[in-house]
């Protein structure tokens, strides 16, 4: 038997999605429908990195092939273009934007490989008739928030636009806190809920240029952040259980008691 190549993948998502015989799910989907699962795809390939778990990475890495496939296989049946049109515009799209490797040019390092890049997108841009000029030209609404942050202050620091250094965004950092502070000490949150998200955003915002200047994805730090809080919540309740009681009828000091130890034992203190 023939190992399986990416002909099998097409076949299978050709009969699923075929409109006698295929999944009902599978057929009722759409580009919109389907987007949500294609990101979710590739938080867990990034998941699996960082648990350095080579064996779910193959498996989500699959699952991410199979997004591909699924958008691919509904624009081949409106007409638009299939899977192998995918490949070749990747292919020409790599090919023309490293002309340091396919052709004669020469690049001095990965920082001045990275502007060329850009330049390549905008040259791009500019012949498919975006008019638009803007150091921010072409940084998609699509990613993640902190991910276009970070691209946007990115793109406005190659034009000087920038802090020097960590110092100055924390003390951004600290001011815009204190802006919150003053929001929340007006009183009445549900009829200020507008300047809240307005400040609380500003307060993201500059945590996410903290961490570009950290050289610190923003997007891998949450998440780290997010495993630890589940990490150490879940010891807790392990912790309480053990001593017969349950977190949800404890005091708060009570509850950081446990949090406490959690930390102490993860830390190899207890």
């Amino acid at each position: 038997m023939n190992a399986p190549d990416i002909n099998d993948l097409l076949t299978i998502m050709s009969r699923l999605r075929d409109r006698q015989n295929g999944c009902p799910w599978d057929i009722e989907q759409d580009f919109a429908s389907i987007a949500p699962y294609t990101i979710e795809e590739a938080y867990e390939v990034a998941d699996a990195i960082d648990r350095n778990n080579l064996e779910d990475l193959k498996d989500e890495l699959g699952d991410l092939l199979l997004q591909v496939v699924f958008h691919a296989q509904m624009a081949q049946e409106q007409g638009a273009f299939d899977f192998n049109d995918v490949v070749a515009a990747i292919c020409d799209k790599m090919t023309r934007r490293h002309p340091h490797v396919f052709a004669d040019a020469s690049v001095e390092d990965a920082e001045a490989q990275t502007r060329e890049w850009e330049a390549q997108k905008r040259r791009e841009r500019e012949a498919a008739g975006d008019a638009d000029a803007s150091a921010l030209a072409g940084v998609s609404r699509g990613m993640p928030e902190w991910q276009r942050a970070a691209k946007l202050q990115s793109r406005a620091a190659r034009v000087g636009f920038d802090w020097p250094g960590p110092d100055p965004v924390i003390a951004k950092l600290h001011e815009e806190i204190e802006e919150v502070r003053m929001e929340f000490a007006r009183g009445d949150v549900e009829a200020n809920r507008e300047r809240l998200q307005d400040e609380i955003g500003d307060v993201l915002f500059v945590c996410a240029n903290l961490a570009r200047h950290a050289k610190v994805d923003a997007g891998a730090a949450l998440r780290h952040a997010n495993l630890k809080f589940e990490r150490r919540f879940r010891s807790m309740e392990s912790l309480a259980a053990d001593d017969s009681v349950h977190l949800s009828r404890l005091s708060l000091d009570q509850q950081e008691a446990y949090w406490n130890r959690a930390k102490r034992m993860e830390r190899g203190q207890e």
